[in-house]
């Protein structure tokens, strides 16, 4: 499938700021079943663009805007070739219990095995798994155990926008029992881990399709799950529409948790309040075109609200977009 993405973030201010400094995890990974075909990264303001790849392996672009302004526009556009992963096995036997403690596994995924940020145990966490019998899960080999979590956690949270935020602790979810694709990840990844099982948060975007039963908006970034189970490798699972990620799913990046990997983050230096709006379109595309050299950078051309925490004195977070 060839699908064309176009990511739109725009930051308002009151009143101009002196500076801006942001970096984002936008550009889709290459991947076994996912093949970047192009990227590019539009600015305005106009900034130079300088780009790494962090712990995880994601590619992350940074720039700072160091002139007044009072708005600030970020456009990714993204053409990726996607296929379906693997049919999966009906089931593993029981011995992958044993296998997910190996020394090789606990080391190697020690980032996805243990409590960080959003994803992590708490008495309300503790109290959904005993009200769900989620515990009796593990006596069925790993993988079915996790699609039935993934199961259970779409049946037991309604999907509605505005009820939490980019920065919503997972006891926020637990208790309204509504949220978005963020927050049931969060809570999948924190029972995945607690049983053993290495578990990562995969950000990125989703060709919805309302006739398969998707529930996740249309216009935002997405978010799911991706469990390491050593005779499958990595395998994902997508709790907020119940089904498993394929070839409508376009990762961008993967981390412990939302706050590893969020699509945009910065500072900005001003006593201006914010606003944030931001758009996604992910679509059908008709040709690719040729593929490019991972990292490649886009030089942007010139062109003719809640104030979050406090860096210093002057300076602001930018305020962060929750995926959806």
């Amino acid at each position: 499938m060839l699908l064309a993405v176009r990511h739109s973030t725009r930051y308002h201010y009151d009143e101009p700021v002196r500076e801006s400094v942001m970096e984002v995890w936008m550009q889709p990974q290459k991947r076994a079943h996912q093949r970047l075909i192009s990227f590019d990264l539009d600015l305005d303001p106009a900034a130079q663009l300088f780009s790494y790849a962090d712990t995880f392996g994601n590619a992350v672009y940074h720039f700072d805007i160091p002139q007044p302004h009072q708005a600030l526009t970020i456009t990714a556009r993204s053409a990726v070739e996607t296929e379906p992963p693997p049919a999966l096995p009906d089931r593993l036997d029981r011995g992958e219990w044993d296998r997910l403690k190996s020394d090789f596994v606990r080391g190697e995924h020690f980032d996805y095995l243990h409590a960080h940020g959003f994803a992590g145990p708490t008495p309300a966490l503790a109290a959904f798994v005993a009200e769900k019998n989620l515990e009796e899960l593990r006596v069925r080999d790993p993988l079915s155990a996790i699609q039935e979590l993934s199961q259970a956690v779409y049946a037991a949270f309604a999907y509605e926008a505005g009820v939490t935020r980019a920065d919503s602790p997972i006891d926020d979810v637990l208790e309204a029992r509504k949220g978005v694709c963020q927050d049931f990840a969060h809570v999948m990844i924190a029972i995945c881990r607690g049983w053993g099982v290495p578990a990562r948060y995969v950000s990125g975007y989703l060709f919805t399709d309302r006739k398969a039963g998707d529930r996740s908006d249309p216009d935002a970034t997405h978010a799911w799950v991706e469990v390491f189970l050593p005779s499958l490798r990595w395998v994902g699972f997508d709790p907020t529409n119940n089904i498993p990620a394929g070839e409508r799913h376009i990762a961008c990046a993967v981390g412990r948790d939302y706050s590893d990997v969020p699509p945009s983050r910065g500072v900005y230096k001003g006593e201006a309040e914010s606003e944030l709006a931001v758009g996604v379109t992910v679509r059908k595309a008709r040709a690719a075109v040729s593929e490019p050299e991972f990292l490649r950078i886009s030089q942007p051309a010139p062109r003719p609200g809640q104030r979050r925490a406090q860096y210093s004195g002057l300076a602001y977070d930018q305020q962060r977009q929750q995926q959806q």
